[in-house]
């Protein structure tokens, strides 16, 4: 591996046609880190499954995908071949597994471990990202300073979140990922040098659909995870096998539901426009959220009902159980509308079928133990993705909406 710092070589080359677009195995390797990242997240979410404790790990499970989704668009630039950026990955990969075995007390004693393992992590890669572009164009290096700089503005308020603690430290730390957040919207505007242009914001397409999609496909592995320790330690009641059985029929429900007509058709439509840069802002950075939300928060409930299959869970449980396919059915919505597919009337009548079951279990149902609410919750999802499938082999085949016309989505 060499370490060759001749700045145009460490930049794919744009020809997708050849392969150039492909996710490496350098690039998977560093994904290892965030499925841990996502196992310590659902623990702490089981440990601590209450209002703030939610709130607290939105802020978590955004900062998590915000630093994913970085790098991946770092690495959709940058070779990962290369000697120089396989060293940044595995300096953010160390990093990452300080942050990931900070998540459990984020917002207790190590809150300050998970503030600098993320601020160097963000600053880190957009300054190399900003230093190798100044050599190959000047214009693009000047977008990713204004980036370095929204990172930079931000780094106080995770650091003096970590130090100060309690309500302080939430409100600190929900404001600088709100901040974060809206700054691909606001083009990274900086006082001085403006905002970017968007159409300097070229990306190859196929790429990040796929690292998007390997991200989701992490998510569910956390699913699996809870599913086959609960299966190795617990009993083997009819109660316990009925409840694995359900959760990993969740899974499987929810991999079908983003795979089937979803990821695929996706890749083809960011691939076949010329806006390749704000349909990823809008479709593989926003509208991916609440997937991945969605999935975390379905292992929660799968955990919480695996424990105790034959008890009426909790308030808190019951809004997870339910709340998390009715969250995962409205980023799949969103996400299918923005490439191109129209309002899925399935999708609608799911959410809208969840949102009816949770009112009625938490006001006018007697208590419903959790593997009831799990298997009907699976019910709800099998006839969304059953009607997706009929619809599309209706149709032939899913319309693609011309490129210009899904462009505006993002502006």
């Amino acid at each position: 591996m060499t370490l060759s710092l001749n700045r145009p070589r460490l930049f794919r080359a744009r020809d997708e046609s050849e392969g150039q677009d492909r996710v490496t195995f350098i690039e998977l390797f560093f994904d290892l880190v965030f499925v841990f990242a996502i196992t310590q997240l659902s623990h702490t979410i089981v440990d601590h499954l209450d209002v703030r404790g939610l709130a607290e790990a939105a802020v978590i499970l955004v900062a998590v995908w915000w630093v994913w989704m970085y790098t991946a668009w770092a690495t959709n630039w940058l070779d990962p071949e290369t000697g120089p950026v396989r060293l940044m990955l595995f300096v953010l990969m160390l990093l990452g597994l300080v942050l990931s075995t900070s998540i459990p007390g984020a917002f207790g004693d190590r809150a300050l471990g998970f503030a600098i393992a993320y601020v160097v992590m963000q600053v880190g890669r957009t300054t190399f990202l900003a230093w190798c572009y100044r050599a190959v164009d000047r214009a693009n290096g000047m977008n990713i300073t204004r980036i370095t700089i929204w990172f930079l503005v931000t780094a106080p308020l995770w650091i003096l979140g970590a130090v100060l603690g309690g309500d302080a430290q939430l409100v600190l730390w929900a404001t600088a990922i709100l901040v974060e957040v809206l700054g691909p919207s606001a083009r990274y505007y900086t006082p001085f040098l403006g905002a970017s242009p968007t159409s300097s914001w070229s990306v190859s397409g196929g790429h990040i659909a796929e690292r998007s999609g390997l991200f989701i496909i992490l998510a569910l592995g956390e699913s699996i995870l809870v599913t086959g320790t609960a299966f190795s330690q617990g009993d083997l009641s009819l109660a316990a096998v009925s409840g694995v059985l359900a959760a990993f029929v969740s899974t499987i429900l929810f991999w079908l539901l983003y795979f089937s007509h979803g990821a695929e058709h996706g890749s083809r439509f960011i691939r076949s426009s010329e806006l390749t840069g704000p349909i990823a802002r809008l479709t593989y950075v926003y509208l991916h959220i609440p997937i991945v939300a969605g999935v975390v928060l379905s292992a929660v409930g799968d955990e919480l009902v695996l424990v105790h299959p034959e008890d009426p869970p909790s308030a808190a449980g019951l809004a997870v159980v339910v709340g998390a396919p009715a969250l995962y059915l409205i980023g799949n919505l969103l996400f299918k509308r923005s490439i191109g597919r129209p309002w899925l009337r399935s999708h609608l009548a799911g959410v809208a079928v969840l949102a009816a079951a949770y009112l009625a279990a938490a006001t006018v149902l007697p208590p419903v133990d959790g593997l009831a609410l799990l298997w009907l919750t699976n019910a709800v999802v099998a006839l969304v993705v059953i009607a997706d499938e009929v619809s599309t082999r209706r149709a032939g085949s899913i319309p693609v909406a011309n490129p210009p016309a899904a462009g505006s989505l993002t502006e």
